[in-house]
C-alpha cells in the first residue's frame, strides 16, 4: 500500500468517531469558525444513533441529572451538564425540525419515529459548516508531534497521515461490535499513561443457568410490570422473561448496578400488598383458591408458573400463616442469582471506561496531555436506559468544542 502523507495542518482538530458526541463536537465547532475532520471507520455516520430506541432515538430525557449516571466520581458531570442542558438539545434539535415527543419517564423521541432523522441534522451540517467527515476511515496510531499530533490512518486502501494542533477521541465504548465497537478510545488512553475503570456491558440482559433455567424458559415472552431491587437501587418498569433468563427495560436497568455473583429481588406486585388483598378477598369468597386468586393478578402461564412454588389449591379460608409468609415472600420478595450477562453485543452501553481523574470536568481535555480530549462512552460516565447516554454525548461534544 502506498503512503499518502499529509504534513500541513488544515485542520483546528482532528475527532476520531463519528458518533453522537464527535458529530456535536464537530458542528459545534464550526459554529465557532473551527474547522475540523471526522474520522470514522464505518461505512456511514452515526451508526449507534441509528439503532437506538429500536430505530427511534431517544435522544434525550427531561429528567437528566447527575443521578441517572453511574460514576466512579458521581460529580464529574455535572459540569458538562450544567454547560449544555436538556433544553439546549430540545431547542437545537427544534432548529433543525426535529420536533419531540415524550414516551415513557421523560424520554425524547422524534415526532417521525426515525433515527435518521437526528443524523442527517449533523450530517447536513457538517457540510454546510465545512466539516468533512470521512467514512470508512481506520486510524492506526496517535502520536505526539511538533505540530501537535499526527494521526495515522488506512483509507481506501491506501496508508495516511494527518496533523492538527487538538485531537477528539469519540469512538464510544465495546457495544456493539457489529457496528465497529472497539476499545480504541481506551487503548489511546493507556497509551498516554492514563488509568482506565475496568469496562464491563451495562444495560444489559441477565442469564439463568442451571436448576432454575427450566423455570424462566417456560416464561418467555411474559411482560410484567415489576419493582426490581438490590442493595444499591430499585427500578419501577416492565420485566421480560427469556428462554435464557431476564430481560425488558428494569432488568436492563438493574444490570448496571449489578456484579457477577450477586442476587437482586423482584417485587412481582409493587404498590399492592398481596397479604391484604388475600385478607379482603377471604371476607367475600373464603372458598375462592389462592389459584384463582392469582390468576386474577397475572397472566395465566405467569400464575400457572407460580402454582409449583406455592399452596394454589388452598382456598383462602384454609391459608395458615405460614402459607400467607411464603406467598408474600414469593410475590414480594422474588430472589434471583443470575449466571451472568449477555455481553457486550447485547448490551446498550458500557460502564467503566476512562478515568475521569484523568479528564478535566470542565474542558473534557487530558490532564496529562493538553490538547487531547475524550468525550461519550469512552469516559467512565454511564447513564440509564432511556435518552440520559445521548444527553452526555451531546454535553461532552459541546464543551469539547468549546475548547478547541
Amino acid at each position: 500500500m502506498s503512503a499518502n502523507l499529509t504534513k500541513q495542518t488544515t485542520f483546528d482538530a482532528i475527532i476520531i468517531g463519528a458518533g453522537a458526541c464527535g458529530l456535536m463536537c464537530a458542528v459545534q465547532a464550526g459554529f465557532l469558525g473551527k474547522r475540523t475532520l471526522i474520522l470514522e471507520k464505518n461505512n456511514r455516520a452515526g451508526a449507534k444513533i441509528l439503532i437506538s430506541g429500536g430505530g427511534r432515538c431517544n435522544y434525550t430525557n427531561l429528567h437528566t441529572s447527575a443521578q441517572q449516571f453511574i460514576s466512579a466520581n458521581p460529580h464529574f458531570c455535572k459540569s458538562a451538564f450544567a454547560q449544555w442542558t436538556v433544553d439546549d438539545t430540545i431547542s437545537f434539535f427544534e432548529a433543525y425540525g426535529i420536533q419531540g415527543q415524550e414516551k415513557t419517564l421523560g424520554q425524547l423521541f422524534p415526532t417521525t419515529n426515525k433515527a435518521k432523522d437526528i443524523v442527517e441534522v449533523f450530517t447536513q451540517l457538517c457540510q454546510d459548516l465545512d466539516q468533512p467527515v470521512w467514512l470508512n476511515t481506520n486510524v492506526n496510531a496517535v502520536e505526539q508531534s511538533d505540530e501537535g499530533f499526527t494521526v495515522s490512518y488506512e483509507r481506501d486502501g491506501k496508508l495516511g497521515r494527518l496533523t492538527a494542533p487538538k485531537v477528539v477521541i469519540t469512538t464510544g465504548g465495546l457495544p456493539v461490535q457489529k457496528l465497529g465497537a472497539t476499545d480504541f478510545g481506551m487503548r489511546i488512553a493507556r497509551q498516554f499513561g492514563m488509568n482506565v475503570v475496568k469496562p464491563m456491558p451495562a444495560l444489559v440482559p441477565l442469564t439463568i443457568t442451571g436448576k432454575d433455567r427450566p423455570w424462566y424458559e417456560q416464561l418467555s415472552g411474559n411482560s410484567i410490570f415489576c419493582s426490581v431491587s438490590n442493595d444499591k437501587i430499585s427500578f419501577e418498569e416492565n420485566i421480560l422473561f427469556t428462554h435464557w433468563g431476564l430481560s425488558g427495560p428494569a432488568i436492563l436497568q438493574l444490570s448496571s448496578y449489578w456484579q457477577a455473583g450477586e442476587v437482586f429481588y423482584i417485587d412481582l406486585l409493587p404498590h399492592r400488598d398481596v397479604a391484604e388483598l388475600i385478607q379482603n378477598e377471604r371476607l367475600i369468597n373464603p372458598k375462592k383458591t389462592l389459584g384463582l386468586l392469582l390468576a386474577g393478578l397475572y397472566t395465566r402461564k405467569f400464575a400457572d408458573a407460580l402454582s409449583g412454588q406455592l399452596p394454589v389449591q388452598k382456598n383462602l379460608a384454609s391459608l395458615s400463616k405460614e402459607d400467607l409468609d411464603a406467598i408474600k415472600q414469593q410475590i414480594h420478595h422474588f430472589k434471583v442469582k443470575p449466571a451472568g450477562d449477555k455481553g457486550y453485543d447485547k448490551a446498550e452501553v458500557m460502564r467503566g471506561g476512562i478515568d475521569t481523574n484523568e479528564l478535566s470536568s470542565k474542558t473534557m481535555e487530558a490532564k496529562k496531555v493538553p490538547g487531547l480530549f475524550f468525550g461519550g462512552e469512552c469516559v467512565d460516565v454511564t447513564g440509564w436506559l432511556g435518552g440520559y447516554n445521548f444527553q452526555w454525548a451531546w454535553a461532552c461534544g459541546f464543551v469539547i468544542a468549546q475548547n478547541l
